[in-house]
This record gives C-alpha cells, structure tokens and sequence, in this order.
C-alpha cells in the first residue's frame, strides 16, 4: 500500500442518520480482503506476529464459543497489524475424522447403503464430494463476524502439504522407536467402530446397578462387585491383596466361574485395595485397563466376550446378545443359581461416553498403534518449566502440569476410512515397512498397507509448522515460526495444546511451537449454565448478528473475558453493546457536524480550555491502560475501560461541556474542534480491534483516510495535566450533585430553575456557563429567593424551588433519609469494631462493609447540606 492510497477521501464522506449494521458489513469485509490488508508477507522485514485459528471441523458450523474465541483473536491481531507487525492469522479447518465419517454414512443411510456397499476408495471419494459441497460453511461465518484472517493461505488437514507433513512426522517417530504397535486395552465406541482416545471420552454419572457374585463354593469362594456382570464371562482370575489374611487359603487354588465350565485362579496384587468392598475383586483382562495389568503381571489369559458393536460372542445362551442385553439375562442366571448376594439398584457411578456420539464406551484388548509419550510429554513440561513457554493465566498452569507429567502412551489408531491412513506395509512372511513421503511404498504379491487411519488430534498437533509448509524450509516457516501466542480455551489444553507441544518441541529442533499460552474460559448463557441443544439454551450467533450487529456480538463476548474464566452471555447485554454501537456513531456524527476535524497539528496547551487540557490527558492515560490490558490478554477490563471512556468521558462529559464554545464559535470553538477530533480520531482506532465495522466507517469519514484497518495504533502521548483532570473532577461533582439534587425534588430535567452561583474560590468561574446550560439553570434575577442551598467541591449552587415543592414534605423525606444513612453508618462501625468478627469475615465481606460506610458518611454530608438548604418556615 502507497502512501499516497493512505491519504485518499473516503468516497462517502457523508454519516447516515443512523448505524444500520447490515448496510455495512458485508461490503467493508469484501473491501479489506480485496485489499489484501490480511495477507501475510513472509518477505516483509517487518517483524513478525503468528496466530493460528485453532482450526474448526469442516463438518461445524459457527457456534458462540467460536464467535467467542475469533473476537479475541481478531482483536489481538488487529491490533499487532496497526503496531506495524508483519501479522500472520493462519486459518483453516479440521478434516474431524469420525465426525465426517458420521455424516457422510448417514447421508448413504438414507439410499439404504452403508460404506461398505461402496468400498473404501469410493467412499473416500464419496466425503471429499461432501468436504467441496457441503463442509467449511465456518468459512462464509468467520467473515460475518469480521475475522481477519490471510485467506490466501488457507489449508485443511487432508490437503497435499499437510498429509506430507503428517507421513514425515509418522515416519521419523517411527524411526526413533516412539511409534509402536501393541496390543493394550483401549476406549472402544461400538457405534462409530473406532477405538478413542482419553480425551475423548466425556464421563458422567450414570444410573446403573451394582451386583455382589459369589464366586467358587464353601471355604473355597470370594464375593466381588461389579456393575458389568456381562463381562464375567471373560474372567480369568480373582485378585486379592498379598496381605489379606481373609484369603491367605485361597492364594494360588483355583475356583469355579459360575455359568462357565472354567475354573479361575486366585492371585494375590498389590493393585487391590484390601479395605474396598469384600477385599477381592475379579480379573477380566481383555475388558479392563487396571484388570489388563494384573493378567500381565500373573501371565493371564485375555478372553475377549464381546465384538466391535459390543454384542456377546461366547457360545453359549447368552451369545449374540447386546452388552445391555446380556448383562440383565447373566444377573437373572446368577440370581437361579444362588450367586447373587447382593443387589444395589439404582446405583450411580461414573461412566464414560464417547464425545461424539454419546454411547457408552467400552474398553477393549484390541492391536492399534501407539506413541510413546514419555519423552515427548517431558519435554512439553519442561518448556513451561523453563520458562520458553508462559500459560497464562499463570494459575492454569498446575493442570497443564498434572496432564503432560502423568501422560499415558497415545493410541493414535483409529479404525475409519477417512482420515490421513497409518504409513505402513505389511509383507507376506511377516515384514512391516513404515514409507515416508519420499520412499516408494513396496508392491508385489502379498504385501498390503494398514487399513487403519490416524488419530485427528495427530495432523491438528502439526498445525502451527505443517501450515507454513514443513517439512520443506520455506520462508514462511523461517518468518512465522513460532508463533507468537496460541489463544484458546482451557478445555482443549489436553486435547490440542499439549498435542502442539510435544510435536512442535520434536520436530523443530527444540522450539516450542509458541511463546505464549493464553487461555479463555468457555461461553456459558446468563445464568452461567453450560450452553447446549439439549438445555434448550444455546445461541446461533449469527441470529444476534442479524439482529444487533457483528461489532454488538463481538463487544459483549470481549467485554466478558477474564482470563481463563467462563463468560455468562445473555441478549440483553447485546442489546447493550448495539446502544453503545449506536452512542458511537451519533455522537461521533455529532461531533463532526460541529467542528470535530484532524486537520493540522494540535494546539499548544496553552490555547486550549482546562476541558480540552483534562480530556487530552484523560486520553493518554487511556492509551496506556488500554495497551497494558493487551499484553495481559485482559479483554474484559481493556473493554470496559473504552466503554465507559468512551461513553462517559468522551460523549458524556466532554461533547456536552464543549458544546457551549461550539455555539458560540471563535477561536476556543477551533481548539475545542481540532481537541475533539483527536479524541475521537485515537478513541476510534483504539476501539477498531474489538468493534471494526463501525469503526471503519467513521474513522474513514473522520479522516478521509483509506482505512483504519492499516492505520498506526495509538501511542501515548505522555501528556497529563493534573491541574485539569482535578478541575473537571469538581466541575462533575458540581453537575452530578445538583442533577441528584434537581431529580429528588422531582423537577424534569428540561425545567429550568433560578439560580445563584459562587465559584469564587474555586477554579471554575470559567465553567459557569457550561454549568448553567448542562443544569438548566437560569440567572437569579429579581426577586430571587434561595429556598435551597447546596455546597459542593468548594463551591455553592443556590437554588429558587419556590413554587415547585412542598418544602415541609421535601424536610421530612430527607429528615428520613438522613436518619436511615446514619443508622447503616452506625451498623458499618459498629461490625468493623468488632475484633471477633473481623477475624473470621473474609477479606471481600469487610471490603464492603468498609464501602458501605463510606457511602453512607457521603449520603450524611449531602442529605446534612440539602436539609440546611430548605427555607425555614
């Protein structure tokens, strides 16, 4: 961009009357992209800013917790783009595995067909035909919502690049024997027919039952637990501890597995804990993780009971029936030949579901491919340790630990057909050949690739090098890795995060994919209950766009965010960022209509009015705060501070005191125009990150400039004058304390009321007119008769309420109130006096008794000041 095209007109330099959403955005978002302002230039000697979208399912859609996540990031690289960063927001989507597997086999459900009817390659063609059809819908979503991303550069998982990343990845893991293939006891979901992973599984409390089986006959039997009877069927041993002398006799004997015609040892492990129900507990490796450990301690047998879609395979009666099925038939055997001692029914206990479908899982002895995370996970720890890496909020650190430190091998296997397929042949006398993407894969008779697919969590863990192009030294990989920051919310800090790490650390020679972790809590509705479909209560985001705006929803979702903690939403705050929205653009159109403009430099303070010299000073200060927040991700305090500068300082207080010299004109009206036009020209740039459209829209106007989108973040000036800001404090104490005082009396507040004023003493005798325009407040004249008085900030508003009150009532109310202010006055110290209860009450409860007191000790000074005020009967 030219310097010449940053100084061009807008071509519309006229502001509606109103902010009309729909008529703006859209065209302003086609307008930057066609601008290339979000293009990445990995040439550029600027310096670099990295941020990578956490990347969506290609079978998603936009949901708040996106709408949610994108604001934050958009605003954080928005801002890097107007400091002058060579900025680099990396997008792109998820090819999610299992969930597009789902879809597109319940799209051929619906023909009567199922993947096999069409054979693996067709089918892979069949969702590839879906993924340009009907997946990435978030792409159109991302721009509604103003997300600057490089377009340029978006990527997918499944493309070319990626897939050679993820095959060089596998092959070199391979290599340093970190890949390995094992049978071990794995979360299997017998509705998508694939194992999961830990992390995949989301448990909750079920109700189920609880059945105490007695096991052998006479001396020679144990009672155990279980709320899985079907899965007794493939016991091969009872466990006891070593130091249960309740079992000592039993130790090494057999005893019969009823409805079986086996008999099972009793082995002694120190995994059983002796004090646990009846001390014994039965071993069924094939179908329990802890179980799985103890039969390979005692060189058990694993007999598997049940098939992919969980139904029983043991000949017998019970063969052929569903888990659910069979575990109800097995009780009621049990129970006909006396085994049952004791039933708990209901009885709730945990239980885990898969994520994406919500059956029960079933943890199954099956041969998949792991990775050996040990070395990977502790150097994930220790980048965090070391301090390459900061989590922030620093609290959140402890969980990343408690994950990483404690990690179990990765089962990074899944038995789908879509998905980035296992890299490695099987010959037919037993060889096993891993092919990286430069190798020839061997042909010939007999020899067949793995028929599984990987882990999705396995090509998202490449995300932040895979995408500038890796395996190959690209320059985009030279200019944008690392990245600058991930941000993304805490509950994917197992998921994804860590996945990150260990690869990034792994495959780029040491260096952490990012320098910083800064994580969000999720997005919850008004109440703080979580939000979903089933609760009846979650939100299309693009429902509020249409209603309020992109910059309403973006507002409300930043104005939200503390770090790491959920953020409650409801409309209603909504409808509050569109007001604030509104309040921008009409007094912005305000203040251009009467004067507002950037042209020419400042004028020395010297020139300017002590209202022009605090809001200038009030704006540096602004700047500066604002700033601060950013690099401490405080999105929710950087937003409430330009709000309420904003609407309060700006539009409140400084349009409405400025007003008097814009209508009188002269040379204050210049000051005060050019004064406003810089506020306003840095109030808009500070708050284009958050809220771009209208932003854009009136900075362009305001200016004449091509777009704020590429103009120079806000510096501080470094200019305070704290002469000025006292001095506007007591003129807002006067017009607060008098509109208080004007409202308790009833009076609308376009009346007018005689009035003498005494500002002498005080510095602001060159107010007086501003006070009387923004009070109402006509000159005393004659016969002007003081029936209130009020003293405020040194000075004295003497006000002639003849005529408009009942004096005796207006005494006896504030005699009232009086009396109730001294009364929680009285309360307040009396609790603060207290030595017994300031030991016990928390810190925040004695906070607030110590505000009620000072608020009360304000409300006796002016209730004291308005009661000496009435007139005497």
């Amino acid at each position: 961009m030219t310097e010449n095209a940053a100084q061009q007109p807008a071509s519309n330099p006229e502001l509606p009357t109103q902010y009309v959403p729909a008529e703006v955005e859209g065209k302003l978002y086609e307008r930057w992209v066609e601008r290339g302002y979000f293009e990445a230039d990995e040439k550029s000697e600027k310096p670099p800013f990295t941020i990578v979208i956490p990347p969506p399912n290609v079978t998603g859609s936009l949901h708040l917790g996106h709408a949610f996540e994108h604001t934050l990031i958009d605003a954080v690289t928005r801002r890097k783009r107007m400091q002058g960063y060579e900025t680099l927001w990396q997008p792109g989507m998820d090819h999610a595995g299992i969930a597009t597997q789902n879809v597109v086999e319940r799209e051929l459900a619906k023909d009567g067909k199922s993947r096999h009817d069409l054979g693996r390659e067709a089918f892979v063609e069949r969702v590839w035909q879906w993924k340009a059809e009907s997946g990435g819908q978030i792409s159109g979503q991302m721009r509604r919502l103003g997300d600057g991303v490089d377009w340029s550069r978006e990527r997918f998982t499944m493309d070319e690049g990626l897939s050679q990343a993820v095959q060089t990845i596998f092959k070199k893991l391979y290599d340093d024997e970190l890949i390995y293939r094992a049978e071990r006891i794995i979360n299997w979901c017998p509705r998508c027919l694939t194992a999961i992973s830990d992390i995949e599984v989301e448990y909750q409390d079920d109700e189920g039952e609880l059945v105490s089986l007695k096991y052998g006959d006479g001396d020679d039997s144990v009672v155990d637990a279980t709320t899985r009877a079907e899965t007794m069927l493939g016991d091969t041993a009872v466990a006891v501890h070593p130091d249960d002398a309740r079992y000592a006799h039993l130790v090494g004997r057999r005893i019969r597995l009823p409805l079986t015609d086996r008999t099972i040892p009793v082995v002694a492990d120190e995994h059983v804990d002796p004090e646990f129900g009846t001390g014994a507990v039965k071993v069924t490796p094939a179908h329990d993780p802890n179980d799985f450990e103890i039969g390979r301690r005692h060189d058990l047998p694993n007999i598997t009971v049940m098939d992919e879609r969980a139904v029983i395979t043991v000949p017998g009666p019970f063969q052929g029936l569903d888990r659910m099925e069979a575990r109800s038939a097995i009780v009621a055997a049990l129970r006909a030949e006396g085994r049952i001692v004791a039933e708990k029914r209901p009885y709730t206990h945990s239980v885990g579901h898969c994520s994406r479908c919500k059956t029960t899982v079933e943890p199954r002895l099956s041969m998949q491919w792991w990775v050996k995370v040990d070395p990977l996970a502790r150097a994930a720890g220790d980048a965090v340790r070391d301090g390459k890496v900061a989590i922030h909020p620093k609290e959140m650190e402890p969980r990343y630990f408690a994950w990483v430190d404690n990690l179990r091998d990765w089962c990074i296997s899944r038995q789908l057909w879509w998905g980035h397929r296992i890299p490695v042949w099987y010959g037919p006398n037993g060889e096993q050949i891993c092919v990286g993407p430069d190798d020839e894969a061997p042909t010939g008779e007999g020899w067949t690739q793995d028929t599984d697919v990987l882990d999705t969590w396995f090509s998202s863990g490449l995300w932040p090098f895979s995408t500038l192009g890796w395996p190959e030294q690209t320059r985009s990989l030279e200019k944008f890795y690392p990245n600058s920051v991930l941000i993304t919310g805490y509950d994917i800090l197992f998921f994804w995060v860590a996945r990150m790490m260990m690869f990034g650390l792994y495959a780029m020679d040491g260096t952490p994919p990012f320098h910083t972790i800064a994580l969000h809590g999720m997005v919850r509705d008004q109440f703080g209950k979580k939000m979903s479909k089933s609760f009846g209560n979650a939100v299309n985001p693009l429902d509020w766009m249409d209603k309020y705006g992109s910059d309403a929803v973006r507002f409300t979702l930043a104005r939200g965010a503390n770090p790491g903690v959920d953020v409650p939403i409801g409309e209603d705050w909504v409808q509050g960022s569109r007001n604030f929205a509104n309040k921008v653009w009409n007094a912005t159109r305000f203040a251009m209509m009467n004067g507002a403009t950037v042209e020419g430099p400042l004028p020395d303070a010297a020139d300017m009015s002590a209202t022009d010299r605090w809001i200038l000073s009030r704006l540096g200060a602004v700047v500066a705060e604002v700033d601060a927040y950013y690099e401490d991700y405080q999105f929710a305090k950087l937003s409430d501070s330009l709000f309420h500068f904003a609407w309060d300082e700006v539009f409140d207080w400084y349009v409405e005191l400025s007003k008097t010299s814009f209508f009188e004109g002269g040379e204050s009206a210049k000051v005060s125009g050019r004064v406003l036009g810089e506020v306003l020209d840095t109030t808009l740039r500070l708050l284009h990150p958050v809220i771009p459209f209208v932003t854009e829209t009136l900075w362009t106007t305001l200016t004449g400039k091509e777009s704020v989108v590429v103009a120079e973040w806000p510096a501080d000036s470094g200019f305070r004058d704290a002469a000025a800001e006292r001095e506007i404090e007591h003129l807002q104490q006067v017009i607060t304390e008098v509109r208080r005082f004007r409202a308790d009396q009833g009076l609308q507040p376009g009346q007018k009321v005689p009035a003498r004023l005494d500002l002498s003493g005080t510095p602001l005798a060159a107010h007086e007119a501003a006070i009387r325009q923004l009070l109402r407040l006509q000159p005393e004249g004659e016969g002007f008769h003081a029936t209130a008085t009020l003293p405020v900030a040194g000075a004295t508003v003497a006000l002639d309420l003849s005529g408009t009150i009942d004096v005796e009532a207006e005494r006896k109310r504030l005699t009232k109130d009086l009396g109730a202010a001294e009364k929680e006055k009285a309360q307040a110290i009396a609790k603060l006096g207290n030595e017994a209860f300031l030991a016990k009450a928390p810190d925040n409860v004695v906070d607030k008794i110590r505000g009620r007191l000072a608020k009360a000790e304000a409300d006796i000074e002016r209730l004291t000041a308005q009661v000496a005020g009435l007139p005497q009967g």
